[in-house]
């Protein structure tokens, strides 16, 4: 388990998840990306949720836990079964659709917690209306980021499998 492609990946995933602590425009992190991006590439699922759902809880531990996480979290378990689904047939249309498709979940079920859960709206239709109106805003960042960061993490650790023969599965290793 400790191979150098784990150790790469590991080291990925840790030090992606820190990028969350640096300053950043609102909702632009990489951690819907980072989801995504550790269910295709470790191949122990558990590991990838376990890694993809601790960054998350470690960061939040340093930047304040609150009421939506149980909404966050969820999101972020889905798009680590994205990942997963997208194993061994990784393209750039999968990676942007699912990083779309998540963005846009995330959006939807985040907004509802904050409604359900946070008591800055009513508990109406309306309060969930205007929940979602306040919320418009921010999901350019939330995309664009989503999209920017699975760009660089897929596609650059694509180009290092290609560089380092180390770095890709033990399957395709031994061929």
């Amino acid at each position: 388990m400790l191979n150098s492609r784990f150790l790469v990946l590991l080291i990925i995933i840790v030090s992606v998840a820190l990028v969350r602590l640096l300053p950043h425009p609102p909702n632009f992190t990489p951690v819907l990306a980072l989801a995504m991006f550790g269910g295709a590439y470790l191949t122990d699922k558990r590991m990838a949720f376990g890694l993809a759902l601790g960054a998350m809880f470690l960061s939040d531990l340093l930047l304040g836990l609150h009421t939506t996480m149980i909404f966050v979290y969820a999101c972020l378990g889905l798009l680590v079964y994205f990942g997963i689904k997208m194993q061994n047939k990784l393209s750039i249309g999968r990676v942007a659709g699912a990083g779309l498709a998540g963005s846009v979940i995330f959006f939807i079920v985040t907004n509802f917690g904050v409604w359900l859960t946070a008591g800055y709206y009513p508990l109406t239709f309306e309060g969930l209306t205007a929940a979602y109106i306040a919320a418009i805003p921010f999901f350019h960042y939330t995309l664009a980021s989503t999209l920017i960061y699975s760009a660089v993490l897929f596609g650059g650790f694509e180009f290092a499998q290609r560089k380092f023969p180390a770095l890709q599965p033990a399957a395709v290793q031994n061929q």
